[in-house]
């Protein structure tokens, strides 16, 4: 045998190579030998960053999600992990920075910036693991998509958990309210959702380097057949989004109707001195809810089944206030039928309050068998974990004077002609929180939640949370605020009677109550978990890579080589 014919690879071993590569063989090595320059990869970051910040609302424009999501992978390819950790960071806070600046309108800069930089930092790792895989995404092509995907699930399972019970504001997933994708939830929830866009940004980012390659061939040879993957990769981008439109979502619940008014009260001022002004935002939703009565007995208005009040509708505990449980009944007597009220109570031990939702039933009062009580408390805003030392950091943390203790069981709520889903403003954020009242057999989801202290910005991308909420469980749901915006969402994700920010309004709606149960609910967390669990495989099947190909930096190229550092 030669010596050429020793070291020659197989037959066919190129042809292999193109199949599983995606890409021309003689395109293969150089697009090996390269990255993003990093002044290029910083860019990519930030801008990445940038476009993921537009999916969201109040922007909206949700196909700028997968691109963000496509351009910090291609940051990131070939890079040593700490150098992806740092571009991922950079993404991060380009996002999230902006994304969370209604949390400094009247509490100053500190907790915003704190706030960003702790998501900012799960994005680092997600920088990093990005990074680490590379060495599987020039094996395995057509794996770009996969792994990007599951790397991003894994990252927002853990944001959603850690610290204090986590923060999922800014999920990729509620940033698809009005997008194609939102169908997917009906049958994996957020997670899949979320899956979904990063899988369109892996798609992306291997159509772009495709075509690079094959721009770049050597000796500057072009070949039509060298953007035939090109072609390829493009055609799976669209098919995702059209795969979401072939998953059916109803347009209306399909059981027993029931009319439901919202009361949106609106406070005298906002920012967090609404406390102070308990009294009037208690009269503001009394005051509309008797001029709703006026309306039915005049005919103006359909007589509601159930009224629903905003959270912090009475920061007076109307159980313990004899003058705030008679504003209460007189406004429940007046219109006749169950309010569902919004209302701090104090108690159970000294110092303790619970955020809850109260059933106020017109001439009997308070139905102390239908109490909902916050089962996640917000760090830091409703409870302070760590008081000592975090008052070292800030002096803020004793604006809250009193812990809010947390519920123990789902806000299933019998409201006369219909089952609640009851959940308290962040909580709607949170899987489990909203299944368990699925579960638990709610025909109606109501989210109670109080914007004061935030903006139409922050209200907006709240109500995006409720939209997929409706689609996740095949449920029409409802959004009451104190100050905006309020409204309904039908189980297809589609909004009505949204209401303005900062004004006074009453909307009252007839909706088909749901019973059934969608794929979603049914699985649970196991999409999350099987989509993790892959990303954690990902991650080992790189590490036995690089130490095939030669240590913990293979896979990370060279100036003139392909597996230096």
């Amino acid at each position: 045998m030669s010596a050429a014919g020793a070291g020659a690879a197989p037959a066919g071993a190129g042809t292999l190579r193109r199949v599983i590569v995606g890409m021309p063989a003689t395109a293969v090595e150089t697009t090996q030998e390269r990255r993003l320059p990093l002044p290029v990869a910083v860019v990519a970051a930030v801008v990445g960053g940038v476009l993921m910040l537009l999916a969201f609302p109040p922007y909206g424009v949700w196909p700028l999600a997968a691109v963000g999501v496509a351009l910090l992978a291609a940051a990131t390819h070939r890079r040593r992990p700490r150098a992806g950790a740092g571009l991922g960071f950079l993404a991060g806070l380009a996002l999230f920075a902006p994304l969370l600046s209604w949390t400094n309108l009247h509490t100053g800069y500190l907790p915003w910036v704190l706030l960003s930089l702790v998501q900012a930092s799960y994005l680092a790792l997600l920088g990093a693991a990005s990074a680490w895989v590379s060495p599987l995404v020039d094996r395995f092509r057509w794996g770009w998509p996969v792994l990007t995907g599951v790397l991003w699930v894994a990252q927002e399972a853990l944001r959603d958990r850690t610290p204090f019970g986590g923060f999922p504001w800014g999920r990729l997933a509620f940033s698809q309210d009005a997008s194609p994708l939102l169908r997917l939830a009906a049958l994996g929830g957020a997670p899949l959702v979320t899956f979904a866009v990063a899988v369109v940004g892996g798609l992306l980012v291997a159509a772009a380097w495709a075509g690079w390659a094959a721009y770049h061939r050597p000796g500057g040879r072009r070949s039509p057949g060298g953007w035939a993957p090109v072609a390829g990769w493009l055609a799976a981008v669209l098919a995702v989004p059209v795969t979401g439109l072939l998953v059916p979502t109803r347009a209306a619940g399909d059981g027993d109707t029931v009319t439901v008014a919202i009361v949106q009260g609106n406070v005298p001022r906002l920012g967090l001195d609404f406390n102070a002004q308990r009294q009037a935002v208690l009269n503001n939703h009394v005051e509309a809810t008797v001029e709703l009565a006026a309306q039915v007995a005049s005919g103006a208005r359909a007589r509601p089944d159930l009224v629903v009040w905003p959270e912090n509708s009475s920061d007076i505990d109307p159980l313990r206030d004899a003058s705030a449980g008679g504003r209460i009944q007189a406004a429940a007597d007046a219109v006749g039928v169950p309010i569902l009220v919004g209302a701090v109570l104090r108690g159970p031990g000294p110092g303790q309050v619970r955020n809850a939702g109260l059933l106020w039933q017109p001439v009997t009062g308070p139905d102390l068998d239908q109490v909902y009580t916050k089962r996640h408390p917000v760090p830091f805003a409703e409870y302070v974990p760590l008081r000592d030392i975090a008052r070292l950091v800030s002096k803020q943390v004793d604006r809250v004077r009193s812990d809010f203790v947390p519920g123990t069981t789902p806000g299933v709520l019998a409201a006369g002609p219909a089952v609640l889903g009851d959940v308290i403003c962040f909580e709607v954020a949170y899987d489990e929180v909203v299944r368990d009242t699925v579960t638990g057999g709610a025909q109606l989801l109501v989210v109670q939640t109080n914007n004061a202290t935030f903006d139409v910005a922050e209200a907006r991308q709240q109500l995006a949370m409720v939209r997929l909420r409706a689609v996740e469980h095949g449920r029409p749901a409802l959004m009451a605020s104190t100050v905006g915006v309020s409204g309904f969402v039908s189980p297809d994700g589609r909004v009505s009677d949204a209401t303005g920010f900062n004004t006074r309004a009453i909307v009252v709606r007839q909706l088909h109550l749901a019973d059934g149960r969608t794929l979603a609910t049914r699985v649970g967390l196991w999409p999350e978990v099987v989509l993790t669990v892959l990303a954690v495989a990902a991650l080992a099947a790189a590490g036995m890579r690089r130490r095939v190909r030669g240590g913990p930096t293979a896979g990370t190229p060279a100036r003139g080589g392909h597996n230096g550092a």
